[in-house]
C-alpha cells in the first residue's frame, strides 16, 4: 500500500467509449456504465494506492463485494468519445465503504453519470463480513473524502449538487475567458 501523504485521494484517467459496449443508437449500454466505472477505480487504486485487489484478497482472505449499487444516467456516453471518470471514497467504517465515481465529459465540465457502490469487506473462506485491517482503516481514513456528506438516502441530493456545482464552474470559467 502506498504512503498516506502521497495517496491521491480524487484520482481520474480518461477511457474512450469503444463500439462493442454501445447500444443501437451509439450510446453506452447502461449495463456497460458498470463496467467503465469499476475498470477505472480498479486502475486508480493499483496506480494511486499501490493496491492490487486480488492479491489483497489473497494475503488477507478477504476483499470487498459489492453490495448495492444507485447510478443516475444524465447524458449519454457516445461511441468513439473520451470520457472522464473520477473515483473517490466518500464513506467507510470497519468493515464497509462507499465509493463515488462520475463519469463526465472529457474536460471534466459535464456529468454523463454518477454511481455510488456500496461494498462489504467479506472474509474469503466464511463469505462473511469480517473487519478492514488496521492498515487499511488508516488508509481509508486518508482516502476519505470528508466534503461529502454521505447519507444513505442522499443519491439524488447528491446528483443535484454535483450537477449544480459543474454549472457554477463553466459558468466562472466562461466569464473568465
Amino acid at each position: 500500500m502506498a504512503s498516506n501523504s502521497t495517496l491521491v485521494r480524487t484520482p481520474e484517467t480518461t477511457h474512450r467509449i469503444h463500439f462493442q459496449d454501445c447500444d443501437m443508437l451509439g450510446h453506452l449500454n447502461n449495463a456497460r456504465y458498470l463496467d467503465y466505472f469499476l475498470n477505472a477505480r480498479e486502475e486508480h487504486t493499483t496506480q494511486h494506492y499501490a493496491l492490487n485487489l486480488g492479491e489483497l484478497a489473497r494475503e488477507s482472505q478477504a476483499g470487498w463485494v459489492i453490495t448495492k449499487h444507485h447510478i443516475a444516467y444524465l447524458r449519454p456516453a457516445n461511441h468513439g468519445e473520451v470520457v472522464l471518470i473520477r473515483t473517490q471514497l466518500i464513506h467507510f467504517d470497519n468493515s464497509n465503504l462507499v465509493v463515488e465515481m462520475q463519469m463526465l465529459s472529457e474536460d471534466g465540465a459535464r456529468l454523463k453519470a454518477l454511481l455510488w457502490s456500496e461494498m462489504a469487506f467479506v472474509n474469503v473462506r466464511t463469505a462473511t463480513r469480517t473487519d478492514h485491517a488496521d492498515a487499511l482503516m488508516d488508509m481509508l481514513d486518508a482516502l476519505d473524502i470528508e466534503d461529502v456528506e454521505y447519507d444513505p438516502d442522499g443519491f439524488d441530493e447528491r446528483v443535484r449538487y454535483v450537477r449544480k456545482q459543474l454549472k457554477r464552474e463553466r459558468g466562472e470559467k466562461e466569464s473568465t475567458e
